[in-house]
């Protein structure tokens, strides 16, 4: 009993120092721009006195540079047990303001188990996935089904199947890339019409495998970037799904999400930091380059004194201003950029 009490002591100390290690800034050296700043924009957004906000899981911006988020209303993820069945009967998808933060337009009740992810592509078209339904849909920006893929609350793993899909990613050719997720730790390319094309990824820690990849977006030259969660890192792909490089910096958390600014020149991520998957350490938001350098970063390591969050999605306005869904304390918080040189 004393030899289980002692080794039980050992690894508390262990996960402590690990979980205070993370919630370190970064050290001098490491590439940080001290130049790029950003500031919590207080009292945004304006959201109604009455309004629930549930979880802020997905957050894009649109092609009028307002804010579209995917939120869970009254929804709770379950700590115990299976995914809730029913549809939430209150309106999940928001637009918001670019300015003021107030809800210009809502739609979504009734249509959605579990929100995960949004995307906006170049025709203003809203595409998300819903983990209880297994499915991913792709909408109007004013809430029309265009397509929706996966049969709803089957989860699977063949060319018709997903299993806790978590992103989309569109080209500019409308061909899209669905990291599916939870369940199969895969990347599937569909045409713009949503035929299956090709896959790739199994469950590991090697190169080109996944442990939930969770957030997926394309540069420039259409390489994909995949936010592989519990491996703590972010691994690139060319257009057909070719292992190019990672990036897993010691000091990345879980990494949630990833996206890039207007120009594709710059890499937005933020990860989250746990001690032991059930007390959340906070969050931070990554700007980095194409070569994988972090420019700078803030929350956890930076000057955000705001209460502990866990950042599930970012987006970047054109400029550059940053938009986080904070799960944790069911916020959405925008950072606006003060300086660059």
């Amino acid at each position: 009993m004393r030899l289980r009490k002692v080794g039980y002591t050992v690894l508390v100390i262990i996960a402590v120092a690990t979980a205070s290690w993370y919630l370190q800034p970064m050290k001098k050296g490491t590439g940080t721009n001290a130049l790029i700043k950003y500031q919590l924009v207080n009292n945004w957004p304006q959201l109604p006195e009455n309004f629930v906000l549930g979880n802020p899981t997905g957050i894009a911006i649109d092609t009028n540079q307002n804010i579209v988020v995917f939120h869970r209303a009254y929804r709770k993820w379950p700590l115990v047990g299976s995914l809730p069945q029913s549809f939430i009967t209150d309106n999940t998808i928001l637009i918001l303001d670019k300015e003021s933060g107030k809800i210009l337009h809502s739609w979504g009740a009734n249509l959605f188990i579990m929100p995960h992810c949004l995307r906006v592509d170049k025709e203003n078209n809203i595409w998300v996935t819903d983990v209880g339904l297994n499915q991913v849909f792709k909408f109007t920006h004013d809430g029309k089904l265009v397509m929706q893929l996966g049969k709803a609350k089957v989860a699977g793993k063949g060319t018709e199947h997903f299993n806790q899909p978590t992103d989309v990613a569109v080209e500019q050719d409308g061909s899209f890339y669905v990291s599916d997720g939870y369940g199969n730790s895969r990347i599937i390319k569909f045409s713009p019409s949503g035929k299956y094309l090709f896959e790739w990824g199994a469950k590991g820690k090697k190169p080109g495998e996944f442990n939930v990849p969770h957030g997926i977006t394309i540069d420039a030259n259409s390489n994909v970037y995949v936010a592989d969660r519990e491996n703590s890192r972010i691994q690139v792909f060319d257009s057909a799904g070719k292992f190019l490089k990672k990036w897993d910096d010691k000091s990345f958390g879980n990494i949630c999400a990833v996206s890039f600014d207007k120009s594709k020149s710059k890499l937005f991520a933020a990860d989250d930091v746990s001690f032991l998957k059930i007390k959340h350490r906070g969050s931070d938001v990554f700007i980095i380059d194409t070569s994988g350098n972090v420019e700078t970063r803030f929350g956890r390591s930076g000057s955000y004194t705001g209460p502990a969050g866990w950042f599930h999605d970012v987006a970047i306005d054109n400029d550059e201003n940053i938009y986080v869904g904070d799960i944790l304390n069911n916020k959405i918080l925008k950072f606006k950029k003060l300086s660059s040189k």
